[in-house]
């Protein structure tokens, strides 16, 4: 009978995932075992060795997900497909120690536990084999936040090595974020009955082959899973994530918007308004607004649709050209609006910013359907 399930989100792992088999099986040997890979369509091929794999180990399966990443959701995908009463999660790369899964696993079925984790922080603990003194800095004051956030009082909740009950994790599914890297803090900060925690020292390995996948867009996405657990009920977390990007388009806007009067027209802005005309101010915001555009693109391609993420020159040009396009009425919105307030004598400063809060909305709403492909 099948006792224990190990889920291992991958992207581009093809060189680690054999050798990462052969460790659970010598450290479950002896247990009814299987492994779920939850592949996001590694372009290395990683699903292709997990499924040769397969065919000569029927405790190997793998999961292929098609136009969507995370490892969060990766993470929650693979536990809920498994028939296993206990599921853990740990990371494909050889960083996490498999050897610490058969105490975990006692500590589980003891009945003593709810959830049983690795900490890199803990009594005991080392990461002196990795090797990254910048990124142990960063995951300790990472954990500082989340620890003052959530409420979560464990030496390190941003863990990604954990174990608990099946059942438990599928009660609260539907609640879960799913975005990001960290699904064990959003675990403990969904489920609301007290969950009983056993913490396992953890010696933190280099990885096995490859390079890490927590790129320039980690720091954001924890920030996002943050704001999901705090607000995400009451505004839509990706669009909130949009509207953030917008505000920076702002300050885009009236930085060209000023480079563009002021620094190579020479104007003078005085009293609210910059002393050339109104057709002089209406070019010149066109050229901010398609800037801040073109900016906004950008920013919501690598962060609010990571999971989207257009990739390569042509994707991007197509992206940028229908983005574009389904913001058209946005930015002519945006410039009218701005350009009748300030006929109107209103404040130049006021006139762009309203500009800019009528054309938001239209802008999230159709280019999250063409460019990215989904809703919120």
């Amino acid at each position: 009978m099948l006792e224990l399930s190990v889920i291992l989100p991958t992207f581009n792992e093809r060189n680690n995932i054999a050798l990462m088999v052969e460790r659970l099986a010598a450290a479950l040997d002896g247990m009814a075992w299987e492994v779920i890979v939850v592949d996001d369509n590694s372009p290395d091929g990683t699903a292709d060795v997990v499924r040769a794999l397969a065919r000569s180990d029927a405790r190997v399966r793998v999961i292929e997900r098609i136009g969507r990443r995370g490892l969060a959701s990766a993470a929650i995908e693979g536990m809920c497909a498994s028939a296993a009463p206990i599921v853990a999660v740990m990371d494909a790369d050889g960083q996490h120690d498999p050897a610490l899964l058969v105490p975990m696993y006692a500590a589980i079925t003891s009945g003593d536990y709810d959830v049983a984790y690795a900490s890199r922080f803990a009594e005991g603990a080392s990461t002196e084999a990795w090797g990254r003194p910048d990124r142990v800095k960063a995951s300790g004051f990472a954990n500082a936040i989340a620890r003052r956030v959530t409420g979560v009082d464990l030496t390190d909740p941003m863990s990604g090595f954990f174990m608990l009950h099946a059942q438990t994790l599928r009660a609260d599914a539907h609640r879960l974020s799913g975005v990001g890297f960290k699904i064990l803090l959003d675990i403990l900060a969904t489920v609301d009955r007290p969950l009983r925690i056993k913490e396992f020292p953890l010696n933190f390995a280099a990885r096995m082959d490859g390079e890490s996948k927590l790129d320039r867009t980690i720091v954001f996405e924890f920030l996002i899973g943050l704001y999901d657990k705090w607000l995400g009920r009451i505004i839509p977390t990706r669009f909130a994530l949009f509207g953030t990007v917008g505000a920076m388009g702002v300050v885009v806007q009236f930085a060209v918007l000023w480079l563009v009067l002021s620094v190579i027209l020479g104007e003078r802005f005085v009293y609210g308004h910059w002393s050339g005309g109104e057709t002089t101010f209406t070019i010149a915001n066109t050229i901010a607004a398609l800037a801040a555009m073109t900016f906004n693109f950008v920013l919501n391609n690598e962060l609010t649709y990571a999971d989207k993420r257009l990739r390569g020159l042509i994707p991007l040009i197509k992206g940028w050209a229908k983005f574009f396009l389904t913001c058209t009425i946005g930015i002519l919105s945006n410039i009218a609006s701005a350009d009748a307030l300030k006929r109107m004598h209103v404040n130049d400063v006021i006139a762009v910013l309203v500009g800019i809060v009528l054309a938001s909305v239209w802008n999230f709403a159709l280019s999250s359907k063409f460019v990215w492909g989904k809703y919120g």
